[in-house]
């Protein structure tokens, strides 16, 4: 596994434990708690992203009687890993203590998956990986999507020097050569896929049509040969005609059609899709007697099929791909309206709006009434043209608030006749520990250490004190609401605050780890973000004092 620049704490295993003192530390605390993370600590000696900790060879355990061993009884990471009987191994919440004999293997240990797309071209597959990428590495998994046909275009010369680098005729079943070809190629982006995951990844997607048995046993025996790897194959299946006229569309658009008159490229592809509708064989009763795990989703989620789903990862894929839609809707976002410890620079706390952040509420408030008028008339403008994916209905627009006053006092212009309020305790702001209530000043001056901790590794570390939350913490507590996002088919306004700000953005923008920590999401600020089939569109607007209004800015990533 890529690792971590610093050491970090497992938030859920070490709540209000304070940073060790002593060198001698009795095994039982060990299994309970984990160093914090400062910024002199060894990272050989930290917990590591993979739920992994092997204890430093500075401290020194209580003795214990020598155990001795016999050449077949040796730790081996197979035989360790096999041993293990809790599939949960979440970044930074879970660890595995190991053996001192196997400390040099840390990066073999956590959950290991390959996941295998089947399907038809132009059958939302990529789509999915997208999707599905994105949310295992929101959760913190290392994860990559190896495609296979982009491997195909590199590798090949083309045979039209403009346009696609392979004809329909290449993915003609008779054509034994095109083929091996194929195959190989397949082979090649798996054998990738596997080094990256002995590196240190934990989530291989291999992003290809597979549509055959016999391609999927192919890759097969070779995982066979990876004990530590678990195999989930993903099957997208559309029949809905409207889906499927938009997928051709984007598949047109394709660097396989590049530069292509269209009318070309669309017979080429059609007959491509022919040749593979020839070949292609749906995920089975013949497939399951390989013991494999799948899942089949039709019509993006509408239908689910799963089968043999084994351990904790292949089912949060499973649970994330059931609950999303294509239905077009606005997620707006923001944090509360200034509060009175906002003004004198305090952190956490419960206080109440200032005069400007129910100012601030009043606009809000104003604003998303103008939005929804003027979405409902876009909307139906598409479905008069028979441009809407989804049936246009009449839909309540939700508000979600934190449990905290200064959300709740920002919400307070909404009607609940017209809108759908709840106020959500996992929309709560970071907990602070024995920080809440300072400022960032204060914290420098009582508890140097700790805000130097923070500020050399502000994704990992975690506030002292009891109910102390880092960010994995919240992104934990969030997960949830992640997935009632994606089930909801309707417009959506979340006031919340600034960490669990950069959490959802961090998760909706596909924001790198490593810069979401340090977005900046001012005060008064909305952002409109619209998931679409081809990706997100993210719109970002500032309240105006003088005109009492929003006005759009641009968009920094």
């Amino acid at each position: 596994m890529q690792k971590d620049p610093l050491p970090f704490t497992s938030p859920l295993l070490n709540t209000g434990a304070t940073r060790p003192t002593s060198v001698s530390i009795p095994s039982a605390t060990l299994a309970a708690a984990t160093p914090r993370a400062t910024a002199n600590n060894n990272l050989n000696n930290s917990p590591l992203g993979n739920g992994v900790y092997a204890p430093p060879q500075s401290q020194s355990l209580p003795p214990t009687q020598p155990t001795l061993r016999t050449p077949t009884e040796s730790f081996s990471v197979s035989a360790f890993r096999r041993r293990s009987l809790c599939s949960i191994d979440q970044p930074g919440v879970v660890m595995t203590r190991l053996p001192q004999e196997l400390e040099d293997t840390q990066h073999e240990f956590g959950s290991k998956l390959v996941v295998i797309m089947v399907g038809l071209p132009a059958r939302g597959k990529s789509y999915l990986v997208k999707k599905l990428q994105r949310y295992l590495t929101w959760l913190q998994y290392d994860t990559k999507v190896f495609n296979v046909g982009n491997r195909r275009r590199i590798a090949s010369k083309g045979d039209n020097r403009n346009g696609t680098s392979h004809s329909h005729a290449f993915f003609d079943p008779k054509n034994t050569a095109a083929k091996e070809i194929r195959d190989e190629l397949a082979l090649e982006s798996l054998e990738e896929l596997i080094a990256w995951l002995k590196q240190g990844g934990r989530v291989g997607i291999h992003d290809a049509t597979n549509s055959s048995r016999e391609r999927r046993k192919l890759l097969l025996n070779r995982l066979e040969q990876e004990p530590n790897c678990r195999v989930l194959f993903i099957e997208s299946i559309c029949t809905d005609p409207v889906v499927l006229a938009h997928n051709l569309t984007m598949k047109l658009s394709s660097p396989d059609y590049k530069d292509m008159d269209e009318r070309q490229a669309r017979e080429d592809f059609r007959k491509r899709l022919e040749n593979y509708e020839r070949a292609y064989q749906t995920l089975g009763e013949e497939d399951e007697e390989d013991g494999i795990q799948y899942c089949k989703l039709i019509n993006v989620g509408k239908k689910v099929i799963a089968y043999n789903i084994q351990g904790y990862l292949a089912g949060q894929c499973i649970f994330y791909l059931m609950n999303f839609n294509l239905s077009p809707r606005c997620i707006w976002l923001t944090r509360h309206g200034e509060s009175v410890d906002n003004i004198v620079g305090k952190i956490g706390g419960d206080a109440p709006l200032s005069a400007r952040g129910k100012r601030y509420g009043d606009c809000l408030s104003r604003f998303i009434q103008h939005q929804k008028k003027e979405n409902k008339k876009s909307r139906r403008v598409e479905a008069e043209a028979g441009m809407a994916i989804s049936p246009l209905r009449e839909r309540t627009v939700a508000v979600w608030t934190s449990m905290l006053t200064r959300t709740k006092e920002t919400v307070e212009g909404f009607d609940p006749k017209e809108y759908d309020i709840k106020h959500i305790r996992f929309l709560n702001e970071i907990y602070a520990g024995i920080c809440e209530g300072l400022s960032y000043t204060e914290i420098e001056m009582e508890y140097p250490e700790e805000f130097e901790a923070r500020r050399v590794n502000k994704l990992f570390y975690r506030y002292p004190g009891m109910g102390g939350e880092s960010y994995l913490d919240v992104i934990q507590r969030l997960n949830p609401l992640i997935i009632e996002l994606e089930r909801m088919t309707s417009d959506l306004l979340i006031v919340t605050h600034r960490v669990v700000l950069r959490i959802l953005l961090g998760y909706l923008m596909d924001i790198d780890r490593s810069k979401m920590p340090e977005m900046d999401v001012h005060l008064h600020t909305l952002y409109c973000v619209e998931p679409k089939p081809h990706g997100t569109v993210v719109r970002k607007y500032r309240w105006d004092e003088e005109l009492d209004w929003f006005v759009e800015e641009s968009v920094d990533k």
